[in-house]
């Protein structure tokens, strides 16, 4: 991390941010940040299924330095992890996503945007500054004008203040539908068209090998396990379950494009987990939402704070001092009758 900050005594790890978080928050904005699908049966089980996993530790390694960088969009990370694209941020915090950006650049760390932004694109993008990747979550009912705008706002030294696309009027929940139209062969060859090459296109949302090979055939420079955070298919698989497949069916056509993940990662050891299950990179949006909600910028820091130290520990405890030697070696798998299996 760019920055050595004093420890926040009264938050020492996500789930204490969570409950910090709850108490800044009305009603409405905590069930829209924190709620999944109808029961919520995909949201619970994106995270405890990583308590499936366990870490193999190896001793006697020398592990004084430890390098916890990973690279994302030709970035060096200072951890594997980046600012999953989370919407309406301001209700979180007035500073909303500037606040987001600007703890992003402080720490070094990639930052994704929704589209249903409460600020605009150009002056986050202005908060990162110009050497600094950021990741636009866009959805293709969107016109032509936004990725023009994501363009021009990518280019050194430019800054347009004007207003996000957004609803008009008060800031409200359910805006949008997703277009059931969308295909493959049409849709994906438009975006890479209207993209390319100043922009990587990516697909978010893969959770089955069959379609991370659909997504490789179709040229897209990088895949996203999700589920969307548990927001859409009630009793979908959990992100951490579907990533060794995708993997494996990516690897096997091309090692060379890349596979993040997210969904459910409260932990450093959860991040260290999805990395050694094949993942390049993973993603985070909830915690960071709490981290807002908390402190602004400040908290956005904290947690990411957090998860730094703990990524970093795990790293030392299980023998390992490199993000990329982070394998299957270092994992085992819990089956339901409790017995401990090698990956």
């Amino acid at each position: 991390m760019a920055t050595k900050k004093t420890h926040d005594l009264r938050c020492l790890c996500i789930d204490h941010l969570e409950k910090l978080a709850a108490e800044r928050m009305d009603k409405q904005t905590r069930d829209y940040y924190n709620e999944g699908a109808d029961s919520g049966s995909s949201l619970a089980e994106n995270k405890f299924a990583y308590q499936k996993y366990r870490i193999r530790p190896r001793v006697l390694r020398d592990v004084s330095y430890i390098n916890t960088s990973a690279n994302a969009f030709s970035y060096m990370n200072s951890i594997p992890l980046g600012v999953a694209p989370t919407a309406m941020q301001c209700l979180a915090h007035p500073d909303g996503e500037l606040a987001t950006a600007r703890a992003c650049k402080e720490t070094g760390i990639v930052m994704g945007l929704r589209s249903f932004s409460t600020t605009s694109l150009e002056n986050v993008k202005s908060a990162l500054g110009d050497s600094h990747p950021a990741m636009l979550q866009l959805y293709l009912f969107e016109s032509r004008d936004l990725i023009a705008r994501t363009k021009k706002a990518g280019q050194p030294g430019h800054h347009d203040g004007e207003r996000w696309i957004s609803p008009n009027g008060r800031i409200t929940f359910h805006t949008h539908a997703p277009n059931p139209k969308l295909s493959w062969d049409r849709d994906i060859e438009w975006l890479k068209k209207e993209c390319h090459p100043e922009m990587e296109v990516w697909v978010k949302g893969i959770a089955t090998a069959e379609d991370a090979i659909l997504a490789y055939r179709h040229g897209v420079d990088g895949t996203t396990v999700s589920n969307h955070g548990g927001r859409q298919l009630n009793g979908a698989i959990a992100t951490i379950d579907a990533l060794p497949k995708v993997v494996e069916a990516v690897r096997a056509v091309n090692r060379k494009v890349p596979v993040h993940v997210d969904g459910g990662i409260r932990h450093g050891t959860d991040v260290v987990k999805a990395l050694a299950l094949g993942a390049d990179f993973v993603w985070i949006g909830r915690s960071v939402l709490w981290g807002l909600a908390y402190k602004g910028q400040e908290g956005v820091e904290l947690c990411l704070r957090l998860l730094n130290d703990e990524i970093r520990l795990c790293m030392a405890l299980a023998g390992v001092t490199k993000v990329e030697d982070i394998s299957k070696e270092y994992l085992a798998r819990i089956s339901r009758d409790g017995f401990v299996s090698r990956l």
